[in-house]
């Protein structure tokens, strides 16, 4: 396989899966985030164990859990119109400034010992503000890191490889961390790890371009960007899709610590490692998007992945063994990253660059912001029917999903298309895939 790069060459082999690195600003980028990204794991599995530590309460884990994720509902959109209208570069300072002093704050509550549940809970509200601007800015800079926009694809795939190398490594370092040095210290850690990324965004050397100047008022433009989502199917078919798959089938992370305890009578290294196969089979869904030479044919992977997603969450719901829970959670793992990514994909590839900021926010909202929901609806369907049949009635509704867009895919195809043919990612005569 070979294709023509950012430099203009025949590129091949791991140059070929590597190629958006070439792209300086997005070099930097990469390595800055793959190291905050390890510490934003070991807070996210610390906070996990710490509140179920303090709690013992399947419902307040769920709580936490919404507290961290419902500001993406409620302003995500808002936050994508201004990152449509912000510089994005100076955001994403911002709000990585901000993510660590709230990583900080965490870890001088538990270190000194002071920490309570509501604490953990106002904190993780906070971060879940920052990440409701963070997230659609971070989305929308991407294009603005890669010059060659044939090499879009392969940098949104390595940004899945980048956060799935972290969520492997992460949780496999934090089960142990939390029994040596406790969840204080892996906050702390998580913290310091913030740098990294401050750094790469302050070395990046941008291009200058003109500053398009509002032409709208705020409340109006939200009103576009929505009108814009809504009517153009293949957008609101991806959105739809990502929302039910997120309240039904991904909130199983919030369940792990039940499993691991309850189910699988283990401890945090037990947690640790049920996170990090999820975290492997997702590297390697990532590796297998980056090996993709273009977006044709992505409507029938995020299908057989969507389906691959519910039924390995079918399967773990059912397991009582650990060797066979962690190939079903690598499964799992690959599985939610394809059907993820490629959705991420195809959105970048057929949104308006002007509707860009606003629908990247939308994404957020459907794949983070209507977590919360599915959180609390987790947290309140095991404390009735214990975590398994929670799990496995969530991997149901996720092929039932899978197999409604598969059913819808032939019509999106005809209005992908001509968006297709004017990049010229397909030929403007003959038979399209998406």
């Amino acid at each position: 396989m070979a294709v023509r790069g950012a430099e203009g060459q025949r590129e091949s082999g791991w140059r070929f899966l590597l190629r958006a690195l070439a792209h300086r600003n997005y070099r930097l980028f990469f390595m800055g985030q793959s190291v905050s990204l390890v510490g934003t794991w070991l807070t996210r599995v610390a906070t996990s164990w710490l509140v179920y530590r303090l709690s013992g309460s399947a419902w307040l884990l769920g709580l936490v859990m919404f507290c961290g994720q419902i500001p993406s509902l409620v302003l995500a959109p808002l936050a994508g119109v201004l990152v449509d209208r912000w510089n994005r570069h100076r955001l994403l300072v911002v709000t990585q400034v901000l993510a660590m002093l709230q990583s900080f704050a965490l870890a001088v509550l538990a270190l000194t010992g002071a920490v309570e549940v509501w604490q953990v809970g106002g904190l993780c509200l906070v971060q879940g503000l920052i990440n409701a601007f963070d997230v659609p800015a971070r989305q929308s800079f991407v294009v603005e890191m890669v010059d060659d926009r044939a090499d879009l694809p392969n940098a949104i795939a390595l940004n899945s490889s980048m956060f799935n190398v972290a969520r492997l490594l992460g949780p496999s370092v934090a089960g142990g961390l939390i029994a040596w040095v406790g969840e204080g210290g892996c906050f702390l850690i998580d913290g310091f790890s913030y740098l990294a990324v401050i750094a790469s965004l302050l070395a990046m050397r941008l291009k200058r371009t003109p500053r398009v100047e509002p032409h709208g008022e705020v409340w109006k433009e939200l009103k576009e960007g929505f009108r814009y989502a809504y009517h153009f199917t293949p957008i609101r078919a991806l959105l739809g899709m990502l929302a039910v798959m997120s309240v039904m089938g991904m909130s199983y992370t919030v369940l792990m610590p039940l499993m691991a305890t309850q189910v699988l009578e283990g401890g945090p290294s037990t947690l640790g490692f049920l996170m990090a196969a999820t975290g492997l089979g997702a590297l390697g869904g990532a590796g297998y998007l980056a090996s993709r030479s273009s977006v044709r044919g992505f409507g029938k992977t995020i299908v057989r992945a969507g389906a691959l997603f519910g039924a390995g969450l079918v399967a773990f719901a059912v397991s009582r063994w650990m060797a066979v829970s962690l190939v079903l959670l690598v499964v799992v793992g690959f599985g939610m990253m394809v059907m993820m990514a490629a959705s991420n994909t195809l959105l970048q590839t057929i949104v308006e660059e002007r509707m860009r900021g606003r629908v990247m926010s939308f994404y957020a909202m459907a794949l983070i912001g209507t977590a919360p929901f599915g959180s609390l609806l987790a947290g309140a369907l095991a404390a009735r029917m214990g975590a398994p049949v929670t799990i496995g009635v969530g991997g149901v509704v996720c092929l039932g999903v899978a197999g409604w867009f598969g059913v819808k895919l032939p019509a999106l195809r005809e209005r992908v298309r001509p968006i297709y043919e004017r990049l010229g990612i397909i030929p403007e005569v003959g038979p399209a895939k998406d």
